[in-house]
């Protein structure tokens, strides 16, 4: 069954987010003003080294107030692919130039309220380059075994849904070879 939508008006907007109303049709025929968070896209970088680890950054997100492992990801600036967003995200972030990326999976974490799209990517390998330029990212950047990342799930320790998508995809890709 298709919602069919008649308009769309901005209520709020800034650099990253605008708030909008969407004035839509559900299929049984009611009209209404739905709300929808306009969210610019997102890359993800899923680093995994020869030893079977990847690379997660320790870091805390004031919203839900909680401590969690994520992979290095960030917003796509104009002009920039997904693929480059990825790689910068990934050296910014962490101090490590990846490997070619390859895409790994592309998710609309919320689709049901708004059109943040994610591009997940996975690289084979990475070289240190130095500290982070990026200072208000993490507190710790660390190559972790992926034999524990279940456990970190299953614990809450990664809770990020472009984190888990693309270690969930990781692990799968990883049980297959």
């Amino acid at each position: 069954m298709e919602w069919k939508t008649f308009g769309e008006r901005r209520i709020y907007s800034n650099p990253w987010v605008n708030l909008c109303l969407v004035d839509v049709q559900q299929p049984d025929g009611l009209r209404w003003e739905y709300h929808v968070v306009r969210l610019r896209h997102l890359a993800v970088g899923a680093v995994v080294n020869e030893r079977r680890e990847i690379l997660m950054m320790w870091r805390h997100r004031f919203i839900t107030d909680s401590w969690a492992w994520e992979l290095p990801m960030g917003l796509i600036e104009e002009g920039e692919t997904p693929e480059e967003t990825a790689a910068r995200e990934v050296l910014e972030e962490t101090g490590w130039r990846p490997g070619p990326l390859q895409p790994l999976l592309y998710a609309e974490p919320a689709n049901g309220i708004t059109d943040s799209r994610h591009h997940v990517f996975r690289a084979e390998g990475a070289s240190y380059v130095g500290p982070p330029v990026e200072q208000n990212e993490s507190d710790r950047i660390e190559w972790v075994p992926l034999g524990e990342v279940r456990g970190m799930i299953d614990r809450q320790e990664i809770v990020s849904s472009g984190s888990l998508v693309g270690l969930l995809y990781v692990l799968m890709d990883e049980g297959i070879r």
